[in-house]
């Protein structure tokens, strides 16, 4: 933890309570439920905190050692109530409340936006009225089920300083820090007192010391130097070669790989002129492309003409669409004809024949009145 408890209590809630040193039994049981407690990370006060459970804490010390052992020092869920509530006034912990966020404030919206955004899902349910009635009763459960995985809490000082065996989260103040922290800092100690202690080295050691120096100095340049070195190489053989040739030497010299995997390959090869695979890759999509050009012109180009042509060639058109109907229309008839049998024909020659006079002239077939009355007759 990085801020101090009692300047909480100071600044929030006045004077602090008073509290004694805790024993060493409240350490080892604290550092005990730091490592077998389940804990969860939040922010208190513009502070990332971790905090646990109450009843989760005393679950797990009725299995511990110090309810089980020989001599132990609580025996019931009362006894380790008491016992966490005196590492609660030690100041190992404190209790916080929880506080249910909900996503308009994460969000920072404003009550504009959700009548907006409420009217809006109005609508949709409206228009997708049947469609949501069939399955209501799944979007309920499934938006539940959100709400739940989505829900999120902040932590506020409580009024009330004392230890429950219910869910009420406490927040953890004692934060042991690692052996190898304390380790980590002797050693920069010891070599900040070393290195300020360099004009009293031995001789040789400080002469081993310049040589290393000069070493890495080396080497560093020795890097700058292969950097440039391979990009004038490369720019070299591209012009010469009319950039059908790409020669990289050291090609992960400056890709973010490990130190040994820089150095090797030692150089890339790659032949970009025609006849390789770049140039026949860039060819077919080049072709590729053109030939869908070409598609969608020639699918164009009929309607641009028919949009474009004068009226006199449309009507044109339109006679030769007649004609070419007719004719098909003609020989739909004459093949018609021809599927009369050959009896039919006959007789209807016959008739013909009849209706012919002895001159070999056709009657005439007219209507009775318009036909003159004959003068001998009529005396």
């Amino acid at each position: 933890m990085d801020f101090d408890e009692s300047f909480i209590y100071e600044k929030d809630f006045g004077e602090p309570p008073e509290s004694e040193k805790p024993t060493s039994d409240e350490y080892a049981v604290a550092k005990w439920l730091k490592a077998n407690v389940p804990t969860k990370k939040t922010k208190f006060l513009n502070h990332h905190v971790e905090y646990f459970t109450g009843t989760k804490a005393v679950d797990a010390l009725l299995t511990s050692k110090w309810a089980t052992g020989k001599s132990p020092l609580f025996t019931t869920r009362l006894e380790v109530t008491d016992f966490l509530h005196q590492m609660l006034l030690h100041k190992l912990f404190h209790r916080a409340k929880k506080v249910p966020v909900s996503e308009q404030e994460l969000k920072g919206k404003s009550k504009k936006k959700e009548i907006e955004k409420a009217s809006k899902s109005g609508d949709e349910k409206d228009g997708d009225k049947s469609q949501a009635s069939a399955c209501e009763g799944k979007d309920t459960k499934d938006a539940k089920e959100k709400e739940k995985k989505k829900r999120k809490i902040r932590l506020e000082m409580h009024m009330e300083q004392l230890f429950l065996d219910t869910a009420d989260a406490y927040v953890w103040i004692y934060d042991p820090k690692p052996w190898y922290y304390w380790l980590c800092g002797v050693l920069v100690v010891f070599g900040t007192i070393t290195v300020c202690m360099f004009p009293l080295w031995p001789a040789t050691v400080r002469k081993g010391v310049y040589y290393l120096s000069i070493a890495a100095a080396g080497f560093l340049v020795m890097i700058i130097a292969l950097t440039v070195l391979r990009v004038v190489v490369f720019c070299l053989v591209w012009i010469l070669t009319l950039s059908r040739h790409h020669l990289w030497l050291l090609p992960n010299l400056t890709e973010d790989v490990g130190f040994f995997a820089s150095f090797w390959p030692l150089y890339k090869y790659e032949y970009r002129g025609p006849g390789s695979e770049s140039d026949k890759a860039s060819k077919n999509k080049k072709k590729r492309k053109k030939d869908k050009l070409s598609d969608d012109e020639a699918e164009k180009a009929p309607l641009l003409e028919k949009q474009h042509e004068p009226e006199d060639t449309q009507t044109q058109h339109k006679d030769e669409a007649h004609e070419e109907e007719s004719g098909e229309a003609k020989s739909e008839q004459i093949e018609q004809d021809q599927a009369v049998p050959s009896s039919e024909k006959l007789s209807e020659s016959e008739s013909e024949n009849s209706q012919r006079s002895s001159t070999d002239r056709d009657f005439e077939m007219v209507e009775p009145d318009d036909v003159e009355p004959d003068k001998d007759n009529a005396t």
